[in-house]
């Protein structure tokens, strides 16, 4: 992350977006099954006879919605477990904050609170569950936020990419459990292998989600130009992604433009790099179509500010010590009570910053609800040009983010080792 060369959009004062209107939404945490190995065809017709895999999800497709809106959210559990909601990457809701504001639901059980879409970007909704033993894979679901002014791309598309660990019959290991016996795969929106098809010189904005619960993950697009224009939501000054390279840590999401350029029938790979080796795992396909247009459109400008804060003033900030990649004072979520002690208590207007010291044996993922941050350099005398919600920190390092506390309430904030069977750990705290 460090690498990245991006400049975020950063007006001189945040400015409040007026509500647009309201819109209603009704999740489900529901059993479902998808097909994650396809057999050859059966008896009964083409279709695959592969086992289907047993799995959670809160509904199927993207739920898109516009910047100033407010989401009037019925959120149902049809699960045999507690469950809470979890949005992941939208700021200052805190009275929608799973475990420091809403109490999980019990099964059978009905919730309803309100989302304010303070900006534009791409979000991801998964549940959140408190009770130990769950055995059964949840599926998050993309909340992709636009904004109110039109962007210049023929198409917009999700990209979804999970990890998987299943046994030989089928069935899959939830994250937190011990992977043994199980072999390791990835899809893209559901599917092992996705192929994006467009007309030549079509523009595409491609938003990448690593919905994977543990890994870093690497996506290439080879030869293709890949300009980054959004990281975790947030806006940034377009670069080239080095290579053609994204790193994406779990739950994060970046959003890239790329033209489909070239004759009909050219391909680009789509390559996934899980740490060990890539694969490819789809392509984007220059369709037999004619062109969109005669030429590819000219270098995007950047895409409609979120009205982030221009400056952070380090020198007056509020520090605070966190230490990750251990257990010690950090919390199962069927451990945590709203009665904990908070990690750290900020005064609304007051930035702050978290030194972030790993000292476990492997990298650990550190998410921050309710605001994003910026990644300060090694001396602390400046920050990294993008702001994200969400940081890997490896083994032994010690990283500094800094950001504003603009929003009143109580906030998780969340750590979990880059490891399958590691659990995952919250604490919360407080802007007043």
């Amino acid at each position: 992350m460090a690498a990245l060369g991006a400049a975020a959009l950063c007006p001189a004062l945040p400015v409040p977006v007026p509500a647009q209107g309201r819109a209603a939404v009704a999740l489900q945490a529901k059993a479902d099954r998808i097909l994650l190995r396809p057999g050859s065809p059966g008896p009964g017709g083409p279709g695959p006879d592969g086992p289907e895999t047993p799995v959670w999800t809160l509904g199927s497709g993207d739920l898109r919605f516009k910047r100033g809106e407010v989401l009037d959210v019925t959120f149902g559990n049809e699960l045999p477990v507690a469950a809470a909601l979890d949005c992941r990457g939208l700021d200052g809701v805190a009275a929608a904050e799973p475990l420091a504001s809403r109490a999980p639901l019990a099964a059978g059980a009905k919730d309803t609170f309100q989302l304010p879409l303070r900006h534009a970007g791409t979000f991801l909704c998964e549940p959140l569950f408190t009770d130990g033993g769950t055995t059964v894979p949840a599926r998050p679901r993309p909340l992709i936020v636009t904004g109110t002014s039109p962007v210049a791309v023929d198409r917009d598309e999700v990209l979804l990419i999970e990890e998987w660990r299943l046994r030989a019959d089928g069935t899959a290991i939830a994250p937190g459990s011990d992977p043994k016996d199980s072999t390791q795969i990835h899809t893209i929106n559901g599917k092992t292998s996705y192929d994006v098809s467009a007309p030549a010189n079509t523009r595409l904005r491609l938003r990448f989600i690593n919905g994977s619960q543990r890994s870093v993950l690497a996506i290439k697009l080879e030869n293709l130009d890949v300009r980054v224009m959004a990281i975790d939501g947030q806006p940034a000054e377009p670069f080239p992604a080095r290579n053609g390279a994204l790193v994406l840590a779990p739950g994060s999401r970046t959003d890239v433009f790329v033209d489909a350029a070239g004759p009909a029938g050219t391909s680009f790979p789509i390559l996934l790099h899980d740490g060990k080796e890539a694969r490819p795992v789809g392509k984007v396909i220059v369709s037999n179509e004619p062109p969109i247009r005669a030429a590819p459109f000219p270098p995007a400008p950047p895409l409609p500010g979120n009205d982030m804060p221009a400056q952070l003033d380090l020198r007056s900030a509020a520090r605070f010590d966190l230490v990750l990649g251990t257990p010690t004072e950090w919390f199962r979520p069927a451990d945590f009570k709203p009665s904990i002690a908070p990690a750290f208590q900020a005064k609304v207007g007051r930035p702050v910053v978290l030194a972030l010291t790993n000292r476990g044996a492997t990298a650990s993922v550190f998410h921050l609800h309710g605001h994003h941050f910026r990644l300060l350099d090694r001396l602390d005398d400046g920050w990294k040009p993008f702001w994200l919600d969400t940081l890997a920190v490896e083994p032994g390092q010690t990283q500094r983010i800094a950001f504003l506390a603009e929003y009143p309430g109580r906030y998780l904030i969340e750590q979990v080792a880059t490891d399958w069977a590691a659990p995952r750990l919250v604490r919360w705290y407080s802007v007043q």
